[in-house]
């Protein structure tokens, strides 16, 4: 698999937040004397990760561990960077924004030439300042949320934003249903990304004519909607469409559809992974969400992340399996900084570059560089926002079992 270390380190907060100030106040005076150090290169090129693989989205984190871990080896298999193999350290963020800011205060202080996430929109907008701070690459695999990479030059992401796929599913429901007069919308307002995402699906619905006749504001944390839920069917909506993660909007699906809902239910992002199938169970049937990411997509870089997940997954005895977008976006974030190192290494070989050096260097060569990924042919604007254009529609399939299920794609 090649390098590759995880564990749990930021959680311990206090310390580790208190050494992110104080190494924070010295990034600002534009004197950071780690990364004027030579880059030190005997156990691997260094890059970190910072996934939230524990607390309520932890779902999103253990996904994307695994696509780091296929592109991992992919780019180890085919030599690393210049005969060096790739060392990948993976920290974990827990859910919150703390931890995230403690994540990836460790990776940056451990030397890491890029950082790789954190998992949550929230988490980004938190920790990534302390990343454009101190000049370290992050490359996003999960920030759909509106400003992500203009919080600073050091700042890209390979999932599009809310604004480019929310719509699509809007669309599809209205295609398959156009006799949908009145819709209902739910959001978590504690949550960044759920509240980006809410704001453009609103405007998808009244742009197609839709107002909606409610907006029902939760938290991320709640998980008994029935007040919600009778207040909104009073009303009686044929289409209700949700921003959420997935253990808060799983509970909701379920709930509503128990209290007798049999409309169009519309998800976003934040439950785009097979991780809701355990949640809501057979009622997350019928559910439709845009996606950045098909593994019907033909082309050889997915043909060959498609074999490589489901030869991961027999050898961990879960037999054959869809990768999930989560898993696909983490694995083209890798692939990205891998590259991009690949091309800076030829122009400039990283063992005569301090940490520094190194690190504008590989920005650069992130951001002019064209990509040949699970996702399709991607790129990045100069203010590092990806440019993508395959985009899909899918509906939930459960199978009879209730609790396993595939993203069908939609014609």
């Amino acid at each position: 698999m090649g390098w590759i270390t995880w564990n749990h380190g930021a959680r311990r907060w206090g310390g580790a937040l208190l050494a992110g100030l104080s190494v924070g106040l010295v990034g600002c005076s534009g004197s950071d004397p780690q990364a004027q150090r030579p880059l030190n290169l005997q156990q691997g090129v260094p890059v970190g990760a910072v996934l939230a693989l524990s607390g309520n989205a932890n779902v999103y984190g253990q996904d994307q561990r695994v696509g780091l871990q296929l592109a991992l080896a992919h780019l180890n298999q085919a030599g690393g960077i210049g005969g060096t193999p790739l060392r990948l350290a993976i920290e974990d963020s827990g859910s919150d924004d703390p931890g995230a800011n403690a994540a990836m205060t460790l990776q940056i202080n451990r030397g890491m030439l890029a950082v790789i996430g954190p998992t949550l929109s929230q988490q980004a907008f938190a920790a990534d300042p302390i990343a454009q701070r101190r000049g370290v690459p992050v490359v996003a695999p999960s920030n759909t949320a509106t400003g992500i990479p203009q919080i600073g030059h050091f700042i890209s992401r390979v999932s599009a934003q809310s604004s480019v796929i929310a719509p699509l599913s809007i669309a599809k429901a209205l295609q398959l249903q156009p006799s949908i007069r009145r819709a209902a919308v739910f959001y978590a307002q504690d949550d960044a990304y759920s509240t980006a995402e809410t704001t453009i699906f609103q405007k998808a619905l009244s742009a197609k004519g839709l107002k909606p006749v409610t907006v029902q504001r939760t938290q991320l944390a709640d998980n008994d909607f029935q007040s919600q839920i009778s207040a909104t069917l009073a009303l009686k909506p044929d289409l209700i469409v949700l921003s959420l993660q997935a253990v808060d909007g799983g509970n909701l699906v379920r709930q509503l559809r128990e209290l007798g809902y049999r409309g169009t239910i519309v998800v976003g992002n934040g439950m785009n992974t097979p991780n809701i199938y355990p949640i809501c169970q057979k009622y997350c049937d019928g559910l439709l969400i845009a996606q950045a990411y098909s593994p019907e997509l033909n082309t050889p870089a997915n043909r060959a992340f498609v074999s490589a997940f489901a030869a991961n997954q027999a050898g961990n005895g879960r037999g054959p399996a869809i990768p999930p977008q989560l898993t696909a976006q983490a694995y083209t974030a890798l692939q990205v900084v891998g590259e991009a190192l690949q091309r800076l290494n030829a122009q400039r070989p990283l063992k005569g570059l301090t940490v520094a050096e190194a690190r504008r260097g590989l920005m650069d060569a992130i951001l002019a560089g064209s990509y040949q990924t699970p996702l399709g042919d991607i790129r990045f604007t100069p203010d590092g926002e990806v440019v993508q254009t395959n985009f899909f529609v899918a509906q939930v399939r459960m199978n009879p079992d209730g609790r396993s299920g595939r993203f069908a794609l939609l014609p």
